[in-house]
């Protein structure tokens, strides 16, 4: 019988240098999708799904994430006594339980992998998500982690969701090749992360959502360093994938970089357009613009 995943780890250490000046005072993940902070985004899909910890792996100056996750006593009063009672209970409802969250630190930028290995004690001796904040998965029906989370119920072993690219991007993205390309659920046969043009075994690249079994941790612990001189994840996983099944979930939602500008500046435009608050009003300024 496969153990529940109950616990979700988000690596939020990263410098943002691609949208500095912004982030130089001001986390990367902290950077609004509307009015939600990015990293809020990914922790509401998680929680969709049944996810009951979170691990926070974070670096220097990332400590307003903590306190965002956090009690604003000020805040709360303040609104209280103004009748501000929708903003009120909106925070309240997104506000994790008691003991819910969890933050480790990374003290270097050694990798994706590193970072992962840095959640290890939290962690502990079972299967885990991984979500990476940057990379926003929108769907109007199940999320993508909860998608997942019903394949490992089914298969076990370690999932990662993917999804379909140009075959002339292939090269830029991490790749896995599959048995059945066009299944929602495959087994994966092989992985590569950003191979030359022509040689990619399939165009399903990583998106950014991982279920691993804990056995990674010991292959992170000794993991040399790889592209870039950082531990890379991908190449534990595929050290690991000798040992144990890899399956592919197959995500057929809009997936946006959000560590990216462009990609940033699409999701704000397209989440606000799915709210009826918003989307008529922004639709006809997009119009506006668009004339010029």
């Amino acid at each position: 019988m496969t153990k529940r995943i109950r616990k979700a780890v988000l690596p939020v250490a990263g410098l943002g240098t691609r949208f500095l000046p912004a982030t130089k005072a001001v986390p990367k993940e902290m950077l609004t999708i509307v009015d939600r902070p990015v990293v809020q985004h990914v922790v509401d899909e998680a929680r969709a799904a049944g996810i009951e910890h979170f691990i926070f792996v974070t670096g220097r100056n990332k400590a307003v994430i903590e306190d965002h996750f956090d009690m604003a006593y000020e805040l709360d009063d303040t609104l209280a006594k103004r009748n501000k009672v929708k903003e009120l209970e909106a925070l309240k409802h997104d506000l994790p339980a008691a003991g819910a969250t969890s933050f480790t630190r990374q003290q270097a930028p050694l990798g994706l992998g590193h970072a992962v290995w840095c959640a290890r004690e939290i962690v502990g001796d079972e299967p885990f998500a991984l979500l990476l904040p940057d990379m926003l998965h929108y769907s109007q029906g199940k999320g993508c982690l909860a998608e997942m989370i019903e394949a490992y119920d089914r298969h076990g072993g370690n999932h990662i969701a993917v999804a379909p690219v140009p075959d002339d991007q292939t090269h830029q993205y991490g790749i896995v090749g599959v048995e059945d390309a066009k299944a929602k659920v495959s087994k994966i046969t092989g992985m590569v992360e950003k191979p030359p043009k022509g040689t990619a075994p399939s165009n399903l690249h990583i998106s950014g959502r991982y279920i691993l079994q804990p056995t990674i941790f010991n292959l992170l612990a000794n993991q040399e360093k790889g592209a870039g001189g950082e531990i890379q994840l991908t190449d534990s996983m595929i050290a690991l994938s000798h040992q144990e099944p890899f399956f592919a979930v197959r995500f057929d939602g809009e997936i946006y970089d959000a560590g990216s500008k462009i990609g940033f500046l699409a999701a704000n435009v397209a989440y606000a357009l799915d709210r009826s608050d918003l989307g008529p009003q922004l639709r006809a300024e997009i119009e506006k613009l668009l004339d010029r």
